[in-house]
């Protein structure tokens, strides 16, 4: 559904009277996307900010790959919510669609196709990583003040339009976690745990919703569990074949659980509520098992990094530990460095996500998503 304004034109008409005609023009021709979360899809907000190296990646080699410098991205490029954008270009023909931005840029790039707010490290809990992130909640209040510059720029009527016709995207919920598996004295968190997480997320969907928004699309956790940092951390803990940590795994299928009953929820209480979940738990279990049919040929050691597996977070020699290696070919790995996939992984990931079997994403892929107005 293309938005519109209206140039309105003053016409001579007979006895020297004037008329004033309207005509719909269209000033964006695609819907917008707003990204919200962690450092899957962080595209630099955390280099505006008062942190320290272990929630950044604004140096070398990350972003080397596509951007030649570093972006911020915790990658070796691209993130999801960049080929999202690479797809919609293509399925509506239009290539100067830009990237969309991070939340911080905006004073200086177009921001009416969408705002990216993630930042690396956050999680659904203010407490998680408290002063070093921002938290889901201060995203949202972030998103809060961009619909308001919306407003401001292209009218109520307009930016309605804009709001209910976007795409509200999510990556969160992992690093709420792994702190509890990273303590030596590990133990499952109680039911409370998990239902405060859940309803933190809910506030934060229910505060876009109120805003305008209606398509939600969320990534359910990954088995983290099987990050090379987590493989590296097992084997420490004395399992000889630094195979999956079993326990941190089950904590991200106890959200994957509560994930959809949620949302099933908010769509019966919220009218024209729509969603849909990509299951990242599945492809990501899928590439570490069978990484050839993505195009890999090594799942569980990442390309940077140190240590087994090169599971310790050292990847570009700014953080705790300073050492670390680089693999000669990055396209070989499903992993860039311990805890984040490479650019080549989340370019594959998109496309299931874009046009992928209900078995992957549902109850639409994204393509479809970007099809329906409200």
């Amino acid at each position: 559904m293309a938005f519109i304004s209206r140039l309105c034109i003053f016409v001579l008409v007979a006895h020297f009277a004037t008329s004033i005609v309207c005509i719909r023009s269209p000033i964006n021709q695609t819907p917008a996307l707003f990204v919200f979360g962690d450092s899957i899809f962080d595209p630099g907000n955390n280099n505006y900010i008062n942190t320290i190296a272990s929630f950044q990646a604004n140096y070398l080699p990350y972003g080397e790959s596509f951007f030649k410098d570093p972006t911020g991205r915790t990658s070796n490029g691209r993130l999801i919510p960049d080929f999202i954008g690479k797809f919609i270009r293509a399925f509506l023909k239009n290539a100067n669609l830009p990237l969309i931005p991070p939340y911080f840029e905006i004073g200086k790039k177009q921001f009416t196709h969408g705002v990216n707010f993630a930042s690396a490290g956050s999680g659904c809990l203010a407490e998680t990583a408290r002063g070093f992130v921002i938290d889901l909640q201060t995203q949202l209040k972030n998103f809060q003040n961009v619909t308001q510059l919306l407003k401001n720029k292209v009218g109520e009527t307009e930016s309605k339009q804009i709001l209910s016709n976007a795409v509200y995207i999510f990556s969160t919920g992992t690093n709420d976690f792994i702190p509890l598996i990273t303590n030596s004295t590990f133990q499952n968190p109680d039911r409370e745990y998990l239902q405060m997480i859940m309803g933190n997320l809910t506030a934060v969907l229910k505060g876009v919703y109120e805003e305008g928004g209606r398509k939600f699309v969320m990534l359910n956790l990954g088995p983290f569990g099987c990050l090379p940092s987590i493989r590296n951390l097992n084997l420490q803990k004395g399992v000889t074949n630094g195979s999956c940590m079993e326990d941190a795994t089950n904590l991200a299928k106890m959200f994957n659980s509560a994930l959809p009953e949620m949302l099933k929820q908010l769509e019966k209480q919220l009218p024209g509520f729509k969603y849909t979940i990509f299951n990242f738990f599945k492809v990501l279990v899928d590439s570490i098992d069978n990484p050839t049919n993505y195009g890999f040929k090594i799942s569980e050691t990442a390309c940077c990094g140190t240590g087994p597996f090169r599971g310790i977070f050292s990847c570009g020699g700014k953080r705790q530990v300073k050492e670390y290696e680089l693999c000669k070919n990055v396209k070989d790995y499903l992993f860039f460095d311990s805890s984040h996939p490479s650019e080549q992984a989340y370019q594959k990931y998109t496309e299931l996500l874009w046009n992928g079997t209900p078995d992957v994403v549902a109850p639409y892929n994204l393509k479809s998503f970007f099809k329906l107005s409200t």
